[in-house]
């Protein structure tokens, strides 16, 4: 996959593994649960679900949301097509930083866990801009900035004090960093993860007529055994695993 290939089209299969019909862990305990709860739809909302991928959220909707998903992997959205029983949803192959092309227009909006994985993030909130109606809710759902930054975060632990920590070599500078989708096999597919600090979400969001309504942070339901049960438990709780930002088109 080359570096300006950000389309998960050739590790479709790997991620499709992963997340399958109804989500990874995390997908079904927290993230969809707390999607619906923060975007409170209603009957007759219309609801964009960009870089939507297999269209995990479209199964748990409530079948009087009309619903439209874009992802930029055909794969992807074949799949989406294929698991989704409700026919009135519909799916396109979008770039999402380009212009979507819609002329219908949107008072839902959603990008789970995908604006990380975007290049031009700016273009993509821009372009979302276009189709959404005014008072329109966008929630944005990221792996946490501050904690998950791939290759420049990790876990640490503090033995003298009985501690784990989280430790963060670099927040502020924007980085384009490589994930290989097989870790140690040679010739492995990559994708992409974009890393931004908080404050470009932010003026994405402000530059593009957004007025930010709520933040939340989600920690992991998870729970270790054994010795270091306790310690690594503590900092479950202290450290968040996403980010939830809801916000309001104005």
């Amino acid at each position: 996959m080359l570096k300006n290939d950000t389309s998960w089209e050739k590790v479709s299969k790997w991620y499709g593994s992963i997340v399958g019909e109804k989500g990874h862990f995390y997908h079904q305990s927290l993230i969809i649960p707390q999607t619906l709860k923060l975007l409170d739809m209603k009957s007759g909302d219309r609801l964009i679900d960009v870089a939507c991928g297999q269209g995990v959220l479209s199964r748990r909707l409530s079948e009087k949301i009309k619903y439209v998903g874009i992802d930029a992997s055909k794969k992807l959205i074949d799949e989406a097509k294929n698991l989704d029983n409700n026919k009135a949803h519909r799916y396109f192959v979008t770039d999402a930083t380009k212009s979507f092309g819609f002329k219908e227009t949107f008072n839902k909006a959603v990008i789970i866990l995908a604006l990380q994985n975007i290049k031009e993030p700016e273009k993509t909130i821009q372009h979302l801009s276009e189709v959404m109606e005014k008072d329109g809710e966008l929630l944005i759902v990221l792996n946490h900035p501050c904690f998950r930054i791939p290759r420049q975060s990790s876990w640490e632990e503090d033995k003298l004090n009985k501690m784990q920590y989280r430790r963060v070599n670099r927040y502020m500078t924007p980085l384009e960093i490589p994930i290989n989708a097989h870790p140690g096999e040679e010739n492995s597919q990559v994708t992409w993860s974009f890393h931004h600090p908080i404050e470009d979400y932010a003026n994405y969001l402000f530059g593009n007529g957004f007025m930010i309504k709520k933040i939340e942070e989600w920690t992991s339901e998870k729970k270790s055994e054994g010795k270091a049960a306790k310690m690594e438990n503590r900092a479950r709780e202290e450290f968040p695993m996403f980010m939830a930002i809801l916000a309001v088109k104005r």
